[in-house]
């Protein structure tokens, strides 16, 4: 953290004794000139981070409005021209869960197991962790009269592990979450660093505030099934036509993505994807590193906020496209295929009442498996070393309800869909047969006889309930956070004798102090 926080501060304090090209004429806006809320915030969340308040039609030749001096953070401090607000959260949660899942305080949706599995599937549990609490800083400032930049570092606890991290010390390592800076001019804003990718679903505009991101209020560092999520390395250009419709594109790190439940035709197309290791200690991590990506994501998106009775209503749409490749050595000559693959998302965030607010989420895909929490492959290589996008499906519904100042409620429903998509390939083995023809073995993803790992679907209920025991301005708050789910995944295969789906239960009980 202080690596990150150094080179930060550095950074924008060269920045912002540099003016560029400041105009004389430019006449800086009045500090005191109050800004309204874009949203009530509901989410239990870092407030160094926004939410962000709505801006004007910006116009050449006027400064980014700015909030009042009174809702600065009592942490804030300046540095020459720049203001630094550090924020965060202690974070203690307890945990239990129905089925020895073993993922640690997040949750590994697409490996829950089935009742039959020893001993996982016999076997309950029960952990206290304290790795999801978050340490940040953001700093902001002035360029010219017009121009802005505000650069952000946030980071967790849920990083690498050591072997004996649980035993004794329980020294959980540090994770770069997010580091970005953005600056603004005019109706334009760029960004560059790690930030939210641009396909996640916001509350409010295009804005990179993690406040403004829409993510769930669940405890689970993994949030809730059915949600388009990553935080990866980007370079993003945003334009505000007004200052409730936004249109940004963005270019994104890529991973082309098959875990080890799809079946290849030849043993060297493995090591050409990213295989899913949730562990940077096992030797099969090593591929993650060193995928054959071709070119990066890219992504664009539009938005737009409706404020009807002074509610507001955000609708959005993004679309996403990706390439992937592969070096065939099935026959000779040898040669690199490669295909284009996409998806599409329509998001709404809607107000319906005061403080209560309705979402919902949709996404569609051919090849977009890793967006959905890794829980699918994006492609399979076919019988012949060609690709083929597996098609999948996400969608999320929810209600969140601030019933009081004091307390708030909120309950969502999701889930995936992956396409089975597989191919014969000849075999001599005696007595091999795929779908019932001889001859042949299956290789892709979903097929008869593939593994209990092939999920169709992948879904989830929640609930949350989060009490406010005591907040102050000068002091921040201290929050209760109760979160139920219940949680199912369906194969594509299941022997005779197997449970018709895997499913559990779990429960979180959080306590949280959020510095002000």
């Amino acid at each position: 953290m202080c690596a990150f926080g150094i080179s930060l501060i550095v950074s924008i304090l060269l920045i912002a004794n540099c003016p560029l090209a400041a105009n004389d004429d430019d006449k800086r806006m009045n500090p005191s000139t109050p800004t309204n809320s874009s949203t009530t915030p509901l989410e239990p969340d870092d407030p160094s981070t926004g939410p962000s308040a709505p801006t004007p039609d910006p116009t050449p030749g006027t400064a980014p409005q700015q909030a009042p001096q009174g809702a600065q953070s009592p942490l804030s401090f300046k540095i020459g021209a720049a203001q630094f607000t550090p924020g965060g959260f202690l974070d203690a949660a307890v945990f239990y869960r129905t089925k020895n899942l073993g993922s640690g305080i997040a949750t590994s949706f697409g490996t829950v197991p089935f009742n039959n599995v020893v001993t996982q599937g016999h076997l309950s549990e029960t952990h206290i962790s304290a790795q999801y609490s978050r340490l940040s800083l953001k700093v902001d400032a002035d360029l010219t009269p017009s121009t802005a930049i505000t650069g952000y570092v946030e980071a967790d606890f849920l990083g690498f592990q050591p072997p004996n991290a649980n035993i004794t010390a329980n020294s959980d390592s540090l994770r770069l979450r997010v580091y970005w800076a953005d600056v603004k001019h005019a109706k334009w804003e760029f960004l560059g660093g790690q930030e939210w990718s641009l396909l996640q679903p916001n509350r409010v505009g295009l804005s990179p505030n993690t406040g403004d991101i829409f993510y769930t209020l669940n405890e689970d560092p993994n949030f809730q099934a059915g949600l388009i999520w990553a935080r990866q390395p980007q370079f993003r250009l945003t334009y505000h036509a007004t200052k409730d419709w936004a249109i940004g594109v963005s270019v994104e790190n890529s991973q082309q993505f098959v875990p080890a439940s799809v079946i290849f035709p030849a043993s060297s197309f493995a090591a050409q994807f990213d295989n899913g290791s949730s562990s940077t200690s096992t030797a099969s991590s090593a591929t993650n590193t060193a995928v054959p990506n071709l070119l990066p994501d890219f992504v664009v998106k539009t938005a737009y906020d409706f404020h009807p009775g002074g509610r507001l209503f955000h609708v959005e749409a993004a679309g996403l496209i990706r390439t992937f490749r592969v070096f065939n050595t099935l026959a000779p000559p040898a040669v690199i295929y490669s295909i284009v693959g996409g998806a599409g998302s329509i998001n709404v965030n809607l107000e319906v009442v005061k403080n209560l607010r309705v979402i919902g989420d949709s996404f569609w895909s051919d090849g977009g498996g890793r967006y959905t929490i890794g829980l699918g492959p994006d492609v399979i290589v076919t019988p012949n070393g060609q690709l083929s996008g597996v098609h999948s499906g996400a969608g999320l519904g929810g209600l969140e309800w601030q019933t009081s100042p004091k307390l708030s409620v909120s309950s969502y429903y999701g889930g995936v869909y992956f396409g089975r998509n597989f191919g014969l390939l000849p075999s001599t083995t005696p007595g091999a047969s795929c779908a019932g023809i001889a001859g042949f073995t299956c290789v892709g993803f979903g097929f008869p006889g593939s593994e209990n790992t092939n999920n169709r679907t992948v879904q989830e209920a929640s609930a949350d309930v989060i009490p406010t025991l005591w907040s102050n301005e000068s002091f921040g708050k201290v929050q209760i956070i109760m979160q139920y789910s219940y949680l199912s995944r369906n194969p594509w295969f299941l022997s005779p004798t197997s449970p018709k789906n895997a499913h559990l239960s779990m429960v979180y009980l959080d306590f949280r102090y959020t510095l002000p």
